[in-house]
């Protein structure tokens, strides 16, 4: 099955379930800040990444307790993709030019980055 990007809810579920590694849908809940979302709307969302195939589950009769089978690793490399190549041409350079202009980046950091890139080149 081909990975689909997740929905912005979508992905704040991921992020529990990633955080958690095996939980009931109360726990995944409780991961959430105040107001919670509804119980009903977290266990719909589970659902649905379960037809996506980010997560499997375990039945304990009525009851089911949900683990990823994408790993956060999986879908950050997919993501990072996507987001390279629909808005910086799968340009590192333009990628890095646009959080240094946006200030996301500073010189510090910006030094960093760059002697990784070098430390990269060598290995």
């Amino acid at each position: 099955m081909e990975m689909r990007e997740l929905t912005r809810a979508e992905e704040e579920v991921m992020q529990a379930l990633w955080k958690l590694q095996n939980a009931f849908v109360k726990d995944i809940l409780e991961e959430f800040p105040e107001p919670k979302p509804a119980y009903n709307t977290v266990s719909t969302i589970v659902r649905i990444l379960e037809q996506k195939g980010f997560v499997d589950h375990k039945a304990y009769g009525k009851t089911h307790e949900y683990f990823p089978i994408i790993s956060k690793e999986e879908y950050k490399s997919f993501a990072t993709g996507k987001l390279m190549e629909g808005y910086f041409e799968n340009s590192v350079e333009e990628m890095f030019s646009f959080f240094v202009r946006e200030k996301k980046i500073d010189i510090k950091e910006a030094d960093e980055i760059l002697a990784m890139i070098e430390k990269l080149k060598k290995d």
